[in-house]
């Protein structure tokens, strides 16, 4: 089972945000099903705390996150969703990178851990999205 992590997510646990402690056990219990994934987009977005590119794949590899980079497929999928969404008048408050990252858990993992903010389940309604309430409710 592969977990593709929202920067949502990496920013509470790397910031200490509340909630990083039941993330972090969320996250612990996923990596005992399969591999943390994180794409270009979540390491470019959590990245910028950090001096060095290497400091911040020292520090991801650390909380046992993988880089996925993104197939010809997912971008393609990323952008279709994109086209709709503002097709159907949707605003500017959602920008392409939030739809790379959802295309890159439906196309490359098998699910999301993230905080829903509600166009997930709109535009990717077949993305099984991880929360600690979910995940920490079924042993």
């Amino acid at each position: 089972m592969r977990t593709a992590v929202d920067s949502s997510v990496l920013l509470c646990i790397l910031r200490r945000q509340p909630g990083y402690d039941t993330w972090c056990a969320c996250l612990s219990r996923a990596a005992e099903e399969g591999s943390l994934l994180i794409c270009p987009v979540v390491f470019a977005e959590c990245s910028v705390g950090f001096a060095t590119a290497e400091e911040a794949e020292t520090r991801f590899d650390s909380l046992g996150l993988n880089y996925d980079a993104f197939s010809p497929r997912c971008a393609y999928f990323a952008g279709q969703i994109f086209l709709r969404y503002r097709g159907e008048g949707g605003p500017r408050h959602h920008l392409l990178p939030d739809f790379l990252i959802a295309a890159h858990a439906c196309v490359q993992a098998d699910r999301l851990a993230a905080i829903d903010r509600g166009y997930l389940r709109t535009y990717f309604p077949d993305l099984s999205v991880l929360s600690p309430s979910v995940s920490l409710e079924h042993p």
